[in-house]
């Protein structure tokens, strides 16, 4: 592609109306990364919260661009979402872990950091799978386009995980409903699974996806609470 056909593009009218179309969709369906991001930061001191946010969701889109070429046939195979399902879960319980506060700058702190952006950016691969569809759909192939929209929508969904860690700071119990979503996230992907769907195939699909994601998030929240309360100090060790 000649310069003359890049600039020919940046200054169509159609090219800039798909750029928002990219970036709406993304946003929309970005909600769920949102409040992971949120919940794997909420622990860091305020330096490394704000780099595990950027760099997580930096990460998280660019993976978004290289799987929209691979991601029609990944969302084909069987047991991929099964097992992209349980990792999720496995994410959502871990999150409503006890918590540790590390200094800010300390060699604690930066290994939380990392941390976090690790999750962050495997639960984002996970529940982006769908989304990877909807937005390819949109952009056509068109990478450029992809990009920039990505690129532009990334402040925004930091800026949603900073809304929601506001309010998970002022009202914690909120943590737990943010898990409960990841965990109703893992059911939908779960009963989406081709396996799943045959193995179910007899049931209403709709009752099927309706008691996977009930099911699973009120095992996350049940997980969470067994996590806490074994790692509770017995009052004779307080």
């Amino acid at each position: 592609m000649d310069w003359a056909t890049i600039s020919a593009e940046f200054s169509s009218a159609t090219f800039w109306v798909s750029v928002v179309e990219v970036i709406w969709v993304n946003i929309l369906l970005s909600g769920d990364n949102a409040v992971v991001i949120a919940l794997a930061c909420r622990a860091l001191p305020p330096r490394e919260r704000l780099w595990g946010m950027v760099i997580g969701a930096g990460f998280a889109s660019v993976l978004l661009i290289v799987f929209t070429s691979l991601v029609s046939v990944l969302m084909r195979l069987p047991y991929l979402r099964l097992l992209g399902s349980l990792a999720l879960f496995w994410i959502a319980v871990n999150l409503l872990a006890p918590q540790r506060h590390d200094g800010e700058d300390t060699p604690e702190a930066v290994e939380d950091l990392w941390r976090a952006v690790r999750i962050v950016v495997v639960a984002d691969i996970i529940m982006s799978l769908d989304n990877v569809i909807a937005v390819a759909a949109v952009a056509k192939g068109h990478y450029v386009l992809l990009m920039i929209g990505l690129a532009v929508s990334i402040p925004i969904v930091i800026a949603g995980s900073a809304i929601i860690l506001a309010l998970l700071e002022r009202f914690p119990i909120l943590v737990w409903g943010g898990a409960g979503v990841l965990g109703w996230v893992a059911g939908d992907i779960f009963v989406s699974d081709p396996f799943v769907l045959g193995f179910f195939s007899a049931f209403d699909p709709f009752h099927v996806e309706i008691a996977a994601q009930t099911m699973s998030a009120i095992l996350v929240i049940g997980g969470g609470l067994i996590w806490r309360w074994r790692s509770c100090p017995a009052p004779n060790e307080a």
